[in-house]
């Protein structure tokens, strides 16, 4: 096929977001992207932040933990609510305006939170920061998939990778670090600068590269959108806090939800027949996609419980404190970051299994050791577990995100990247539920039968760890069956290549 005929095969269409015909020059790709990555890091990091704070903010703004803990699930439970309806706004909207409210609402949330009298005005702060949050990572991964040719798609991926696993590895190292020498409202006030130049950046160079479609908004669906990821969320956000407790606070709006689900799914199924799903479903049909995203529902699921989990082991067994604690954190941090753009060139030129296959490996093998945790347990230990847990996502989160949307039709790159969004929360609510449900219900346990608070939080550790090894063995056999996608130039909906 001759150049001038793909050309013309990728012609933007009425129901294609790729635009070739306002897609920048290489220079001003590179420009567009690197812009994006550096503002989601910024937003993403924002959702882990707030964990070694909360010892900090109850005494401050004198509130309880189950009322502090707030500050981290409404930022979750709204990132749910919103993400499932980013499909339609990539759509609908072009580039340039969706980027500047998603870092409007997040600047404006970081302002609310930096000035906030008391803890309601911060919660406001929080969720407004969550709302631009939602909207940043999926507007990423489709503009990535729409501008950046098949062949070269791995490196930049790799970048993505160090936003959505490196951003809330580290939040609690910086947390930390500004909580040892400054107040609480500095984890806003330092933030606020960087967003608002990047805003001013976007509004002054980011070009729009999709093609909007006129699509209907179906009421309905967000509804019931808010109502099954929302209450799943908050679900397990509160079985995990409930877990010594009444389990009823955490099951009736889990059940709401799953009923909420089917319902939606029911309904996203009659609607996309005709093009007009607010989350295009059919974006599982592709094998690749579908274990793509349940590998990595398991990899966030390791990820967020084992961040919720190794800070209460190692301050209340260890006895270290929160600064010591974010940096024995921040090298598993760092190894995930340094290796995310050497896996991206590394699947660019073999692909996803030689990477999938040794990496969930190596995450299974790193939660057996962590599974051997005890009150006398050296911190090098943890630190040596954590960095190898580490190493081996570095090796899962590139090829996953890579294959899993570029086997997907170009139609649906929005929606494949608000699908992997959503699966990103509700895996990291659910990791933290389980981790920490079946950490309280052990410990409780060996309190109850006489043991020490040492003691019986070491045990619910080793309980927590041992559920998460067992969860992980089942990602070893699906690492074979994830193929890097073929591309065919003749492919109507394949995006024409651009120099980089």
């Amino acid at each position: 096929m001759t150049d001038s005929s793909v050309a013309t095969s990728t012609a933007p269409t009425s129901t294609s977001p790729v635009g070739t015909g306002n897609a920048p020059d290489a220079a001003g790709t590179k420009l567009v992207i690197s812009l994006l990555l550096v503002s989601a890091f910024v937003v993403i990091l924002n959702e882990t932040i707030m964990g070694v704070a909360l010892p900090h903010l109850m005494k401050d703004l004198n509130i309880t933990a189950s009322a502090a803990q707030w500050l981290t699930t409404a930022f979750m439970l709204t990132m749910a609510v919103v993400i499932p309806i980013t499909g339609f706004l990539l759509q609908r909207f072009n580039t340039r305006p969706v980027f500047l409210a998603a870092m409007t609402l997040f600047s404006t949330g970081t302002l609310i939170a930096a000035i906030a009298p008391g803890f309601e005005v911060l919660i406001v702060g929080r969720v407004v920061q969550a709302m631009g949050t939602a909207i940043m990572m999926p507007l990423l991964m489709t503009t990535v998939m729409t501008l950046v040719a098949p062949a070269a798609r791995g490196k930049t991926m790799g970048n993505i990778s160090i936003v959505i696993s490196v951003a809330p590895a580290i939040g609690p190292t910086i947390s930390g670090l500004i909580l040892s020498v400054l107040d609480w409202r500095w984890m806003f006030i330092l933030v606020l600068p960087i967003a608002l130049g990047s805003l001013a950046l976007g509004a002054a160079r980011i070009k729009n590269v999709t093609t909007p479609t006129k699509v209907p908004l179906d009421v309905v669906s967000v509804i019931l959108s808010a109502f099954g990821f929302g209450g799943l969320v908050y679900g397990l956000s509160n079985l995990g806090e409930s877990a010594t407790g009444s389990a009823s606070a955490g099951l009736i709006p889990l059940g709401i939800g799953l009923v909420a689900i089917a319902l939606f799914v029911w309904r996203q199924v009659a609607l996309q027949r005709t093009d007009r799903a607010l989350l295009d479903l059919r974006t599982f049909t592709s094998r690749t996609f579908t274990f793509a995203i349940v590998m990595l529902a398991v990899s966030m699921m390791a990820l967020f419980g084992t961040l919720i989990l190794l800070p209460i082991y190692m301050q209340t067994v260890l006895g270290l404190d929160a600064l010591t604690t974010g940096l024995l954190l921040l090298p598993g941090g760092l190894t995930m970051g340094l290796l995310a753009p050497f896996v991206g060139r590394f699947y660019d030129r073999f692909g996803p299994t030689v990477l999938l296959v040794p990496g969930s490996i190596i995450v299974s093998g790193a939660f057996w050791f962590l599974t051997m945790l005890t009150a006398s347990t050296p911190f090098w230990y943890v630190l040596v577990a954590h960095v190898a847990l580490s190493f081996g996502l570095a090796f899962l989160f590139t090829p996953l995100f890579t294959s899993g949307l570029a086997s997907l039709k170009p139609k649906l790159y929005s929606h494949g990247s608000a699908v992997v969004g959503t699966a990103q929360q509700l895996a990291g609510a659910a990791g933290t539920a389980l981790f920490v449900t079946v950490m309280s219900s052990t410990a409780a346990t060996q309190i109850a039968n006489g043991a020490g608070e040492v003691a019986a939080t070491a045990a619910g550790t080793q309980s927590a760890f041992l559920y998460g090894a067992i969860i992980s063995l089942f990602a070893i056999p699906l690492a074979f069956f994830i193929r890097k996608p073929a591309v065919s130039v003749s492919d109507p909906h394949a995006p024409a290549p651009m120099a980089h």
